[in-house]
């Protein structure tokens, strides 16, 4: 049988180097995207058969060439996740409107041209597309102003991906990760916001790439055939809790 291929934008590190992975692993071919040139082509060499698409998803013609550059090797597009995010955290007064546009030019605008640009190959495969926004898209947070926002609008994107493009086939789904365990994270976390977040999710831990990499190829694969249009915190439970479970938790 013809292998599938999965486009994953955002693709040099993190959850998108996880998601790559794990579909080559489930025989799938792969397309990873990042403008990132060094860190893509390091990533690239872990991932058996993968593509590098050395590509900035916010420039149309970029895209454009991209999109092309997949389909003329692999010959078609079966699943696109839209990962490749930029995150930029500060207070509303301090975010100027460059720091704004820098944001969504990459979750918002990019996420729009690579969708709008791959859309005709998936409905030549009657493909999927999965979508990454944040817990910070679901919920209000601190410093994170022109973030949450950008992942807000992605939930509604995809929803609008469900409603418009269900009739040829297609599917689109949301993943919302919660804090996960990767190195930027760690780095910057300090103790204290370590214990704050553990206290605050029910499953009392930062989740990992792995897991977040589960949900996404689950939902872009047939295995998931009759879902779409549906938005999922892979979280921990931390979305459910609202703000109230760690005063219960010293109270109990």
């Amino acid at each position: 049988m013809e292998k599938k291929l999965a486009l994953i934008t955002g693709a040099a590190r993190g959850i998108g180097l996880s998601t790559s992975a794990l579909f080559a692993e489930q025989g799938w071919d792969v397309a990873m995207v990042d403008r990132d040139v060094e860190a893509l082509r390091g990533a690239v060499s872990n991932v058996i058969g993968a593509l590098a698409c050395e590509h900035d998803i916010s420039i149309p013609d970029q895209v454009d060439e991209m999109v092309a550059m997949v389909t003329d090797r692999f010959g078609r597009i079966d699943a696109v996740i839209n990962n490749a995010g930029v995150a930029d955290f500060g207070p509303i007064e301090e975010t100027t409107f460059a720091r704004w546009r820098e944001v969504f030019a990459t979750n918002v605008d990019g996420m729009f041209l690579v969708s709008q640009a791959t859309t005709p190959a998936l409905r030549q495969t009657r493909g999927s597309f999965v979508n990454i926004a944040s817990i910070s898209g679901l919920r209000a947070s601190t410093l994170r102003f022109a973030y949450g926002t950008s992942k807000a609008a992605v939930i509604q994107l995809t929803r609008q991906q469900a409603a418009e493009l269900g009739e040829y086939g297609i599917r689109a789904n949301c993943v919302c990760p919660g804090p996960v365990r990767t190195k930027l994270a760690m780095a910057v976390h300090s103790p204290e916001i370590i214990a704050a977040y553990h206290d605050a999710i029910p499953l009392n831990r930062y989740g990992t790439e792995r897991e977040i990499a589960e949900m996404i190829c689950f939902l872009g694969s047939d295995r998931a055939s009759y879902v779409t249009g549906q938005v999922i915190a892979a979280d921990g439970g931390f979305e459910s809790t609202g703000v109230g479970l760690p005063a219960l938790r010293d109270n109990r």
